[in-house]
């Protein structure tokens, strides 16, 4: 990503108008110029011209983003342009966030799990919480097995614990359990803003895609999607996760998906569990 980040300030190099120009009109200008890169860097599901208007929204809507370093922006759009993930929109695939002047990338939940559909090989995934009243077993060794459910009359109780789940197209499946305690544990440890940010507005969606994460990491997945999922750790310690950029992701993690053998060749078509 470093090589990338050269280039592009190579790129942009002896651009005043940027500077000169307002925020926005600078940024479109910018665009224009990287265009054969951005285009070089998308995949085929995605046109550059969506691309940079979807990245152009996001930059005209929050004044934080206008107030970074340009290039900084353009290096996370184009993290987010090599994923195949549009960022900062209704979708929460993907976000570009303001840290101090540099603009950091960031997947979200759904990007995970379109990640995760496009490896081929993933047929459903999702992720729980368990509550201190729900019936729940987890073995682990020679023979794993999870067993979950919730109670449906009276209190669930507190949350003690969530879990992740992936099945395979060839019938094979996995899961990670992380008690509350391991969670918070692992969130003070890579998370800058636990004390004040998301993690103490919504503890649950963090959690679940936490647990995600740590599955996803020993899923049959391409060596794209594995550096993702590491990635995507590693700026977590780094940036300022700013929530004013974030729609209220709680419910994608319960999204399944079923890959269909009739999908034209290169294409998969998703659908959503009843």
């Amino acid at each position: 990503m470093a090589d990338l980040k050269n280039k592009l300030a190579n790129k942009a190099a002896g651009t005043t108008t940027v500077k000169q120009a307002s925020p926005n009109t600078g940024m479109k200008q910018l665009m224009v110029k990287m265009a054969k890169e951005i285009e070089a860097a998308l995949p085929s599901m995605l046109t550059s011209e969506r691309f940079q208007r979807v990245a152009l929204t996001a930059f005209s809507n929050n004044e934080k983003l206008q107030s970074c370093d340009p290039m900084s922006f353009i290096a996370a759009m184009m993290e987010s342009a090599q994923l195949g993930l549009e960022p900062n929109t209704p979708l929460g695939q993907a976000y570009l966030i303001p840290y101090g002047n540099k603009v950091q990338f960031q997947i979200g939940y759904k990007g995970l799990l379109e990640l995760a559909q496009r490896s081929g090989k993933i047929k459903t995934l999702y992720a729980h919480e368990v509550r201190e009243n729900d019936k729940f077993e987890v073995k682990y060794g020679l023979h794993q097995d999870l067993v979950h459910e919730p109670i449906l009359k009276g209190s669930r109780g507190e949350t003690i614990g969530y879990y992740a789940v992936y099945h395979l197209d060839t019938g094979g499946h996995s899961f990670v359990f992380m008690t509350k305690d391991e969670i918070t544990e692992h969130a003070m440890k890579f998370s800058k803003t636990f004390k004040f940010g998301p993690w103490q507005t919504d503890f649950d969606a963090m959690a679940k895609k936490t647990v995600i994460k740590q599955l996803l990491k020993y899923a049959p997945l391409s060596i794209e999607m594995q550096r993702a999922v590491t990635g995507d750790e590693t700026v977590k310690s780094k940036i300022d996760e700013d929530m004013s950029l974030v729609d209220d992701e709680s419910d994608s993690l319960e999204v399944d998906f079923e890959v269909k053998e009739d999908a034209p060749e290169g294409q998969t078509i998703i659908k959503d569990a009843e």
